[in-house]
């Protein structure tokens, strides 16, 4: 299921990209999104670590020079630490399953914070959710209407 949804991550992306012009986050996101959407939580905490990334960097610009590859990596690389921040506070057994905002994969709050950067938050948001969703509706009628395994992170 998972390579299904990242092919049509990237399809979705594309669309976006064409028809909208908007990023929807990056190009594989959509498809991680849409694989987690049963677990609402995991989705929150990985747009809450992604905006957290996205402010991070920002303080970092004004003390660093950040441009280019050198920028990409930097928002990469932060959004990898607060998602796995958010793996050993959220992901230890003695949190409760309902409180577990742990971000989903490993570059996809760097990815999502990236794409806030260049056209805004709000626009990266809303595509990011719109995509996925699609993505999610997608897979539901290709599998026959059988709700959809969640992957184990």
């Amino acid at each position: 299921m998972i390579p299904i949804a990242i092919g049509l991550g990237l399809i979705m992306s594309l669309i976006f990209s064409e028809a909208f012009g908007l990023a929807a986050g990056g190009m594989v996101v959509p498809g991680y999104i849409a694989l987690a959407l049963a677990e609402p939580v995991r989705v929150v905490g990985t747009v809450a670590a992604a905006i957290v990334t996205f402010l991070i960097v920002r303080l970092m610009g004004r003390f660093m020079l950040l441009y280019g590859r050198r920028h990409l990596v930097m928002v990469i690389l932060v959004g990898f630490l607060i998602g796995h921040l958010t793996r050993l506070i959220f992901g230890r057994p003695e949190v409760p399953e309902i409180w577990s905002f742990e971000a989903i994969g490993y570059i996809i709050p760097g990815l999502m914070a990236y794409w806030m950067e260049r056209q805004g938050a709000l626009a990266t948001l809303v595509s990011m959710l719109m995509a996925a969703v699609l993505v999610r509706l997608v897979l539901i009628v290709a599998v026959g209407g059988v709700p959809i395994e969640i992957p184990s992170w």
